[in-house]
C-alpha cells in the first residue's frame, strides 16, 4: 500500500486516501488507450518524450474530439491490417467531355455533376465484378464475409477533421441521384449535422484529393474494409497512341488494401478495370 498516500495522524491511511488513490488509477486506465495510440501501443516502443521549447518558442493546440476519434481509428488500422498500395492512371478524356457535356441536364435537376458520382458507379460496377473487394475478413480469420449490398464512403474534409458519410446502394442509383446525395451528405458533414446512420454500413472508401492537387498517396483502409481508392489530381499528360503522342487528361488512382483479403494480382486486376470504365463510361451499361 505505499503508493497510497497517508493523510491520517501518524502516517494512517484513512478510508478518503484510498478513494483518491482508486479515483486516480482509474482515471491512468481510461486515458491509456489514448495515450497508446499516440505514443505506441501494441509492445511498440513509445515515442520519447520532448520538451520542444528547448529549442524555440511553441503553442500547444489542442486536437478536437473529432480528430482524435479519427487519429484512434487510423492507428488501429494501421496496426492491424497489412496494407500494399497499388498505383495507377485512368484516361478520362472522354469521361470529362460527357460530364461537360452533361452539365446543362445536371444544372437542370438541380446538381452539380462532379468526378464523384462518375467514381461512385464505377466502382460500384467492380464491387459486384469483383466480390472479394466488396468483403471483410471473418472474426476468426479463416473466412471472407462477402456483402450482397453496394454502399461506399466518400472522405470529407471538414474544419473539425476528416469525416466518412456512405451512400446506401449506389449501383442502384442514377447519376444525378449519386450527385444529389453526395452533396448533401458532404453538407451534412461541414454543418455537423451528420447522423450514425449516415456514416455507418459502407463496403468501400473513395478519397479523393484531386481538388487540391498531388500524383498520387497511400490512404489507410478504413477497417472493417479491405481498400480504399484514392483519387488525386487529373493532368494533361503525353500518351503514345502507336504513331503520335496524343494529350490525354490522366487520373492517378491509388488503391490501398488488406493483403489479407486481397492479393497484388487482384488489386493490380481493380485498378486495370476501373481505368477502363472509367476511359469509356458507357461499357457499365454491357
Amino acid at each position: 500500500m505505499n503508493a497510497v498516500g497517508a493523510s491520517g495522524p501518524h502516517g494512517r491511511i484513512l478510508k478518503e486516501d484510498v478513494q483518491v488513490y482508486v479515483k486516480a488509477m482509474m482515471q491512468k486506465a481510461k486515458e491509456a488507450p489514448a495515450a497508446a495510440g499516440a505514443t505506441g501501443g501494441a509492445g511498440i516502443p513509445p515515442i520519447p518524450v520532448v520538451d520542444f521549447s528547448r529549442f524555440g518558442e511553441t503553442e500547444e493546440v489542442p486536437m478536437t474530439r473529432l480528430m482524435q476519434i479519427g487519429a484512434s481509428s487510423l492507428h488501429r488500422s494501421w496496426l492491424n491490417i497489412p496494407h500494399v498500395t497499388q498505383f495507377d492512371s485512368a484516361d478520362i478524356t472522354d469521361l470529362e467531355a460527357f460530364r461537360i457535356a452533361q452539365k446543362a441536364v445536371a444544372e437542370k435537376a438541380g446538381v452539380k455533376l462532379t468526378i464523384l458520382p462518375l467514381l461512385l458507379k464505377s466502382c460500384a460496377h467492380l464491387l459486384k465484378e469483383l466480390p472479394d473487394f466488396n468483403s471483410s475478413l471473418a472474426p476468426s480469420g479463416k473466412a471472407i464475409i462477402r456483402k450482397k449490398y453496394v454502399n461506399i464512403g466518400f472522405a470529407v474534409d471538414t474544419p473539425e477533421g476528416l469525416l466518412v458519410p456512405v451512400i446506401k446502394n449506389v449501383d442502384q442509383k442514377s447519376l444525378l441521384q449519386l450527385a444529389a446525395e453526395a452533396a448533401a451528405l458532404a453538407a451534412k458533414a461541414r454543418d455537423k449535422k451528420l447522423t450514425a446512420d449516415d456514416m455507418q454500413g459502407a463496403c468501400f472508401t473513395i478519397s479523393s484529393l484531386g481538388h487540391i492537387g498531388g500524383t498520387g498517396f497511400t490512404p489507410i483502409v478504413n477497417a472493417p474494409e479491405v481498400a480504399i481508392l484514392g483519387v488525386s489530381k487529373a493532368t494533361i499528360q503525353p500518351v503514345w497512341d502507336g504513331k503520335a503522342f496524343q494529350p490525354k487528361l490522366m487520373l492517378p488512382l491509388s488503391l490501398s488494401y488488406d493483403h489479407r483479403v486481397i492479393n497484388g494480382a487482384a488489386a493490380a486486376r481493380f485498378t486495370k478495370r476501373l481505368s477502363d470504365l472509367l476511359a469509356d463510361i458507357r461499357t457499365i451499361l454491357l
